[in-house]
């Protein structure tokens, strides 16, 4: 059985990845129709894990006796200056989503939810990917500039960075 504190504070992270699926989203639609057809996709496939990880708390919830809790959510932004702080948005907003883990990490630790603990794991491992991943891309717009030419490579080629970085860290792919 789920204790009321772990429940609430899962339900919590429920509210935070679907927020995040819909901030990608937002994301994903603007680079569409500005022309960027592969960091769109890229973003579209990212709010689709989002919402992936928020089923899968939802789901642990249950499973444990308690509710997982459907979230209303706010609009995300719908417009942004450009693909640079576009990325560095999505960097700031993982870290913020790693520091909520960690913290709900504590709390299990604190109320002895291994069960928990262990399932927080997965989350805790997806966190470094998923900010080694915009970091990668961010470095490479630093390379890139405003060199337009670049850009373009960068929106046909995203797809690759993360597969490279998953080869690299034996990850998931």
């Amino acid at each position: 059985m789920i204790s009321p504190k772990i429940e609430k504070s899962l339900n919590q992270q429920v509210q935070l990845e679907a927020e995040s699926s819909q901030i990608y989203l937002a994301m994903a639609s603007w680079a569409e129709v500005e022309g960027y057809n592969g960091i769109s996709d890229f973003l579209f496939k990212h709010a689709d894990e989002e919402r992936i990880h928020m089923l899968k708390l939802i789901k642990f919830i249950n499973e444990r006796g308690g509710h997982g809790i459907i979230p209303a959510l706010s609009q995300p932004a719908q417009k942004y200056k450009g693909i640079r702080p576009l990325f560095e948005q999505v960097l700031n907003h993982e870290i913020h989503v790693s520091n909520e883990i960690n913290k709900l990490v504590d709390i299990c630790l604190k109320e002895k939810d291994y069960t928990t603990h262990n399932f927080l794991q997965w989350y805790v491992s997806e966190q470094i990917e998923e900010e080694a991943l915009a970091r990668r891309v961010i470095d490479k717009l630093k390379l890139i500039g405003d060199d337009k030419g670049g850009l373009y490579l960068l929106d046909r080629d995203i797809v690759t960075i993360e597969s490279a970085l998953k080869t690299e860290k034996g990850g998931r792919g």
